[in-house]
């Protein structure tokens, strides 16, 4: 349980930091790019990504080593008890990781991932940030933070991604 502590303790410190970092960060570090020239080319390149666009999806930051994607939330995401479908939540973690994982080596797929629901999301939007924990010649850990608007912690994704 100590462990468990100390990790929420570091974690929120971590997380903070790195929210206040990217607040200040210029327009043109948002956009250092690996595989994609611009923002403009990453966020062409993930239109084709229909099924997360469609439910209103955007890819906001783009670095080699971290992606920021959200999602205004609206009736169309809820689920028959009127909360938010956990599909959404998954979904927008997904694209965050495959944006990353793509901007760092394309192509590459999902190899494995998994998603903890920490909290019921609070508001109207979703944040999802994407970090890399290790990149390897083959593949990459991908962990993932999805927050609402209160800052709350909703969803932790991590996903290993296959490096074709």
């Amino acid at each position: 349980m100590v462990f468990g502590n100390i990790f929420n303790c570091w974690h929120s410190i971590h997380y903070k930091t790195q929210k206040n970092n990217r607040k200040r960060m210029t327009e043109r570090e948002k956009t250092t790019m690996g595989t994609f020239k611009n923002m403009e080319e990453a966020r062409e390149y993930f239109k084709k990504d229909r099924f997360a666009t469609e439910n209103g999806m955007h890819l906001d930051e783009l670095t080699d080593e971290y992606s920021v994607c959200s999602v205004e939330l609206t009736d169309k995401h809820k689920n028959a008890n009127g909360g938010i479908m956990g599909g959404v939540i998954f979904t927008l973690a997904d694209l965050a990781f495959a944006a990353l994982i793509n901007q760092v080596h394309m192509p590459a797929v999902a190899q494995q991932v998994s998603i903890n629901y920490l909290n019921a999301p609070k508001g109207d939007k979703l944040v999802a940030t994407a970090h890399i924990i290790k990149n390897g010649r083959s593949s990459a850990v991908i962990n993932v933070h999805v927050v609402d608007n209160q800052e709350r912690m909703v969803a932790q994704f991590v996903g290993t991604g296959f490096k074709l």
